[in-house]
């Protein structure tokens, strides 16, 4: 069952005996969990009724004990478990799956980890409880969800802004989500949240970034380049090497592939390389300065770096040292 789905149907007060809820991105899962947390039952109901248990603390029979319990003066008792990969021998709930208790409402936080789709227990799971499986979020849909995230709280956000977000916090929704509710509860609504917003309130600078040094190499503007490789030499934090390796590697993969689209109108291109239309132009300005061949070399340029900010063929050359060294060489397309 989808998410939003779900969702929908606890907001109805549509509700299912068992729920289990895995995957490998916790946010939806503690999205849905504090959902039936906080909302099925009242305040006065929950203080016999609601239970919350923490899978190394607890034994599948510690689960089914608190589940065949019936509710006091209420519809229904809620039993959560969170953690529940870590419960030992978690497939033998499978007997309680086939006969459930209607008054019970268990939750299953399954965090993490992927069941094996072929397994009986996972079948069961699929045909006989509200299963639900976090979707993959790939790095490169992250300022897309940013963006969805803060349409539905009735804001809007730059492009560029949510590119920032989305690569400097990292790819955990939770912490993404936390940084959205403080940019809103700071931002005024009837403007979009920009740039300096991020800047102001989350810590990331506008202009000594990853994507501004992006922008600088795909421009061939050799002085702004040099700004910010300076800043980063001082400041390792603001642009590691490991994550402006990767995004330099990302952003001249999609140059090489833009090189070949046949069709380049704006649309078209977004939908090939998987990007905001408004960032087109960004790519089609560096592939006119760079040719296959050149994007070729700098992909040797990078694997090359990469290894040495790992200490593979490194005489104890300092990140700094090496970002300024790379990015000259990328540049000025020495080998």
């Amino acid at each position: 069952m989808k998410y939003e789905e779900i969702v929908a149907n606890l907001k109805n007060k549509i509700f299912s005996p068992v729920y289990f809820l895995c995957g490998e991105q916790p946010y939806y899962i503690d999205s849905i969990c504090n959902m039936i947390e906080s909302d099925v039952l009242s305040d006065e109901e929950k203080d016999f009724n609601q239970t919350v248990l923490y899978g190394r603390d607890v034994t599948v029979n510690d689960i089914l004990t608190r589940a065949k319990q019936y509710p006091m003066m209420a519809t229904y008792q809620v039993v959560i478990v969170k953690e529940a990969q870590d419960v030992p021998k978690i497939h033998d709930i499978e007997s309680y799956i086939d006969k459930p208790l209607s008054s019970t409402i268990l939750v299953l936080c399954y965090k993490y980890k992927k069941l094996d789709g072929r397994s009986s227990f996972a079948k069961k799971l699929k045909s006989k409880t509200v299963f639900f499986e976090t979707p993959k979020i790939y790095d490169n849909e992250i300022p897309e969800w940013v963006t969805g995230q803060c349409t539905k709280r009735g804001y809007k956000i730059t492009p560029k802004a949510a590119q920032m977000l989305s690569v400097y916090v990292g790819n955990d929704l939770q912490i993404i989500a936390n940084e959205i509710e403080k940019l809103i509860l700071t931002v005024p609504k009837n403007r979009a949240i920009s740039e300096d917003d991020i800047e102001k309130h989350v810590g990331i600078s506008k202009e000594y970034n990853v994507f501004e040094l992006q922008n600088a190499i795909g421009n061939k503007d050799y002085y702004k380049a040099d700004q910010i490789v300076m800043f980063f030499a001082d400041n390792e934090k603001a642009g590691p090497m490991p994550m402006t390796t990767i995004m330099l590697y990302q952003f001249f993969s999609k140059v090489m592939r833009y090189h070949f689209i046949a069709d380049k109108s704006r649309e078209n291109v977004a939908n090939v390389l998987g990007i905001n239309p408004f960032f087109v132009k960004d790519y089609a300005n560096a592939a006119s300065k760079y040719p296959p061949k050149h994007i070729s070399d700098i992909f040797s340029l990078l694997e090359e770096y990469d290894l040495k900010a790992k200490g593979v063929n490194n005489v104890a050359i300092s990140q700094g040292e090496l970002m300024k060294e790379m990015v000259f060489k990328i540049m000025h397309r020495i080998i």
